[in-house]
C-alpha cells in the first residue's frame, strides 16, 4: 500500500510538472524584460523532496495561483532530481546548478526566488501550509 501511495504522488509530481514553468532560466529572464514582469524561480526536488511535492499540488496546481502567475510573473523552475530514471539533461542540470550557486547557496528545498526584471532578489520563501491565497499575499509582499 505504501508503494502505491508513494507511487501515484511520484506520478502526479511528473505529471504537473507540464504546468508551464519554463526550464530556461534566459528564456524566462527575457520573458520577464519583455512582458515587465517578475520571475518566481523555484528551486524543487520533484522526486524526493515531499514539501516540494505539497507545495505544487497545494498552491501551483489551484486555480488561483494560475491566474496570479499569468497575470504577474513568469515562473521557473530549477529541478533536482535524484532518481536515475528523472535525471535531467547535462546542459539544464548545470544551469540549475550555476543558479542555485547564485540563489539558492543553502541549499534549501522547495526555495521560492521572486526576481524583479533586472535580477534584483526581491524575496525569498519556502513551503508552508496555507492557502494558495495566502502564499500569493505573501509574495505580493516582497514586490514594493
Amino acid at each position: 500500500m505504501k508503494k502505491t501511495i508513494i507511487f501515484l504522488l511520484m506520478l502526479s509530481a511528473s505529471v504537473t510538472y507540464s504546468q508551464d514553468w519554463n526550464t530556461n532560466f534566459q528564456l524566462a529572464k527575457n520573458e520577464a524584460i519583455n512582458n515587465n514582469k517578475t520571475i518566481l524561480l523555484l528551486f524543487s526536488g520533484s522526486d524526493w523532496c515531499a514539501p516540494c511535492i505539497k507545495l505544487e499540488k497545494n498552491i501551483w496546481q489551484s486555480a488561483e495561483f494560475k491566474k496570479y502567475a499569468e497575470d504577474n510573473c513568469v515562473i521557473a523552475r530549477a529541478d533536482f532530481p535524484k532518481k536515475k530514471q528523472n535525471q535531467l539533461p547535462e546542459e539544464l542540470q548545470s544551469q540549475n546548478k550555476k543558479l542555485a550557486e547564485k540563489y539558492n547557496p543553502e541549499g534549501v528545498f522547495p526555495l521560492v526566488v521572486l526576481i524583479d526584471k533586472t535580477g534584483k532578489v526581491l524575496g525569498k520563501a519556502s513551503y508552508q501550509n496555507v492557502s494558495p491565497s495566502d502564499y500569493i499575499t505573501m509574495l505580493n509582499g516582497f514586490v514594493k
